[in-house]
């Protein structure tokens, strides 16, 4: 009757060394190695450069292009996909962004990664996010972006020139948020 009882310990003990390697490895290593968090490039792309742009559609069918916003408005590009834990985490704070600077001049362009659109339709109603979500069925777009993990946010100013390169879950949003203060005042 012992036995197994040290058999169970053992195998949780392993257990829980073997996932402290696992996060040390994917969030502490790997995060540094490839350059997550915010950066000065991602892929072809770098600070200042123009932002490629793209035309898609949205949830209601309609017709999207970064080109329709350059000198309008500031962009923020969020991919993300329904599956990806991250990018759900960083939902709501898009959503707070979203209702603070909807009015001042900034657009979220939220482009979901590969999925039916019924399926992300079904997770943003559920959620009830207000930000404009576009597909990227083939992840087209986010290959002309260098995406590589999700979430991968790029600010776009107004005159299409890209400010802000972040791969990751950022908990702490100030430095987007006084990143988004002055590209909509100006």
């Amino acid at each position: 009757m012992r036995l197994p009882k040290i058999v169970w310990i053992a195998a949780g003990v392993l257990f829980a060394a073997v996932s402290a390697y696992i996060h040390y490895e994917v969030k502490v290593r790997l995060h540094h190695r490839q350059g997550g968090g915010s950066m000065r490039e991602l892929g072809n792309i770098k600070l200042g450069d123009p932002a490629p742009d793209f035309s898609s559609r949205d949830l209601s069918e309609g017709p999207v292009s970064l080109v329709s916003y350059r000198g309008k408005k500031v962009v923020l590009l969020d991919f993300w996909a329904t599956w990806c834990g991250p990018c759900r985490m960083a939902m709501p704070g898009l959503q707070n962004l979203q209702d603070e600077f909807k009015d001042r001049g900034l657009e979220i362009l939220s482009v979901n990664q590969d999925e039916p659109a019924a399926q992300v339709l079904h997770f943003i109603n559920r959620k009830k996010y207000t930000f404009h979500v576009i597909l990227d069925p083939d992840s087209a777009i986010g290959h002309r972006y260098g995406v590589r993990g999700i979430p991968t946010l790029v600010v776009v100013d107004k005159k299409g020139l890209v400010q802000w390169l972040h791969v990751g879950y950022a908990e702490d949003e100030r430095e987007l948020r006084q990143l988004l203060e002055r590209l909509t005042k100006e």
